[in-house]
């Protein structure tokens, strides 16, 4: 029953959605430059209206490729959850014009006063647009493109080959710690280790140290075995093809749209 539901879960954060749609057949390096222009222009808009249409695009995509709504909610909960942070910090902490006044007591001060800005609550709208944007972009490039052709892309722009070769072992070795995570979590709780906040913390601390200590023992038995079988440093990557006139054209439309709607 735990293995089923590890195996579920694992691929929620695999390829097993990178099946056959309507973007399965662009190449990956017209994908991976278009995403790039729209991130910019996500990061760089000064309001809201840019980086929510760029999310609500992404996730229409996503939905058109077949994603099931679950996948999005895991890929998207730890985004939602730092921009709704730097909305609060924001609206609490800068600004001028008061919003709000709120007074707590407390067991130490007669009472403690919390205020709300507007400004700081409108600049943290901003930020976490572009958070939500930003993300929402590089979801929908995860599910449509595989991740073998995203790393050939990423050879062909340039990108550092010590980098490309640290993130292949890295998601080679992401789904073998999540399982090990999983069985890790099953044995405290069968064990009552998450029963009050002391042990849940304690048995949390548990897991991420174990996890810790396996991963530094299995980067020294990959690193022995790639020696053993001949490794110099280099890891073929797919041969780039030429690019397609016609993708490119689609690719230019795409970002000329997007920039016009960038300057409004």
């Amino acid at each position: 029953m735990e293995r089923g539901k590890s195996v579920e879960t694992c691929k929620c954060f695999s390829e097993h959605f990178s099946k056959r749609h309507f973007l399965s057949g662009i190449d990956a390096r017209v994908k991976l430059l278009v995403t790039l222009a729209l991130l910019l222009m996500a990061l760089s808009y000064k309001g809201i209206f840019f980086p929510m249409l760029v999310a609500v695009c992404s996730f229409t995509l996503c939905v058109r490729m077949g994603v099931p709504m679950r996948a999005l909610l895991l890929r998207m909960a730890q985004p939602l959850l730092l921009a709704v942070v730097v909305l609060v910090l924001k609206c609490l902490f800068t600004g001028q014009d008061t919003l709000f006044v709120i007074s707590l007591p407390t067991s130490h001060f007669p009472f403690l006063m919390l205020t709300g800005h507007w400004d700081g609550l409108m600049e943290g709208i901003r930020i976490a647009s572009r958070i939500i944007g930003g993300v929402s972009l590089v979801i929908a490039l995860g599910f449509a493109t595989p991740f073998i052709e995203f790393v050939a892309a990423l050879s062909w722009l340039r990108v550092p080959r010590p980098f490309i070769e640290i993130m292949m072992f890295a998601y080679r070795y992401l789904f073998v710690f999540l399982e090990d995570a999983e069985t890790i979590y099953s044995a405290q709780k069968n064990r009552l280790g998450y029963a009050g906040l002391r042990k849940s913390l304690n048995s949390f601390g548990v897991l991420t140290g174990s996890l810790v200590l396996r991963g530094f023992e299995q980067s020294q038995k990959t690193a022995d075995a790639m020696t053993q079988r001949g490794y110099t440093g280099d890891i073929p990557l797919l041969k780039s093809q030429p690019l397609k006139a016609a993708e490119l054209a689609a690719a230019f439309i795409v970002v000329l749209a997007g920039g016009a709607v960038w300057m409004i």
